[in-house]
């Protein structure tokens, strides 16, 4: 690390100090240099800091998402028939689910959209995305080619975005060492594998809805929903659609407009829910038996209308519902007769380097 590159990043720490926007280029440059751990950790936490408190604009997190793919991201080529969808959160939120992300994309993989998962372990939670796959038996450490396999052939694959299968260089140094929001968890989150074109991604601020759509329109997206959900009577907010407040969205269209709307469970006929039906256990064993029975059709509870309105909004995105209450009734008809339970099976099939194994593991939780 030389001293004339760690005092020209200082320049560009004291222009986000002075609110002063980058150029796209100019952030992808910074962010090479994050990448690369060609600074000080002190000087790439002081700018991931600074840029996160000044507000990103759409440049700079496409900047980031650009270094990250470019550099640090291992491609894949799916079947070109097949139109991959994400469905995905920031992590970093003020209010901590179980990992409904996780359950909404098994019900939409049983419904036909094909799912291509980009998520991490959790850093600040007990469930992450990574570790409730773990925990139900899927392998989490495979290839790429692997979980791009399981796509083609279940229709749901997830990669691990700190595995170096998956970004060999330097993502999972960087994400481990973060505890608090930032552009490189809204960019990392982007560089998915399988570069999807459609999403429903929720972030971890209401502030941060419209940039994050912005950002996806600007490298491809053509079909998304983002998204931040807000508990009632609290200041707190989630990185999912929320059933216990109002969930505030921005809509991707085909015709490049963004939509804003926002959902009100009351009028879906959803009571709007404590928030603590929706925390986690305590721990991931105990964790994982509630989301296999929650995904077995044996929970109905706060948990099931949450699974099935952020499925429904992956049926919407992906074009497969024409209104979020067809969704949410096709992604209820899923659950109740068996067929996501089934998904989920296939996927720790698929996605497995041991499949025995990984199903003896997940049939455990059920039994």
């Amino acid at each position: 690390m030389s001293q004339t590159k760690n005092r020209d990043f200082g320049t560009i720490i004291t222009r986000l100090i002075q609110k002063e926007n980058l150029s796209r280029n100019e952030a992808r440059q910074a962010f090479v240099s994050v990448l690369n751990n060609s600074v000080t950790d002190m000087q790439q936490g002081a700018f991931l800091a600074a840029l996160t408190a000044k507000g990103e604009t759409k440049e700079e997190v496409a900047g980031s998402w650009e270094a990250i793919y470019d550099l640090d991201t291992t491609k894949v080529d799916l079947n070109l028939e097949i139109r991959p969808v994400d469905n995905s959160g920031t992590g970093m939120d003020t209010f901590k689910t179980f990992n409904i992300s996780t359950a909404a994309s098994i019900i939409a993989a049983a419904g036909g959209i094909p799912m291509a998962r980009h998520g991490a372990r959790a850093i600040t939670s007990i469930c992450g995305t990574v570790d409730m796959a773990e925990a139900l038996g899927v392998d989490v450490e495979c290839t790429a080619e692997r979980v791009a396999k399981s796509i083609e052939s279940v229709g749901i694959g997830l990669f691990n975005g700190m595995s170096p299968h998956i970004h060999p260089m330097a993502l999972g140094r960087i994400l481990s060492q973060i505890y608090f929001g930032s552009t490189l968890n809204i960019a990392a989150s982007l560089a998915n594998p399988a570069l999807p074109s459609i999403g429903v991604r929720g972030v971890y601020s209401k502030e941060m809805i419209r940039p994050v759509a912005d950002v996806m329109q600007e490298i491809g997206y053509t079909s998304a929903i983002v998204l931040h959900g807000s508990i009632d009577d609290s200041d707190k907010g989630m990185d999912e659609a929320s059933v216990c407040g109002i969930t505030h969205c921005a809509q991707i269209l085909e015709n490049e407009e963004i939509h804003p709307f926002t959902i009100d469970p009351k009028k879906l006929g959803i009571a709007v829910k404590n928030p603590g039906d929706l925390a986690p256990e305590n721990d991931i064993k105990t964790e994982s038996k509630r989301f296999a029975a929650l995904l077995n059709n044996r929970e109905n509870s706060a948990r099931k209308d949450a699974a099935l309105l952020n499925a429904g909004l992956i049926f919407l995105a992906a074009g497969k519902a024409k209104s979020l209450e067809d969704g949410i009734e096709q992604a209820a008809r899923l659950l109740e007769t068996g067929t996501a339970f089934e998904t989920l099976e296939k996927w720790v099939n698929a996605q497995n380097t041991d499949p025995e194994k990984g199903l003896e593991k997940l049939h455990r939780l059920v039994q």
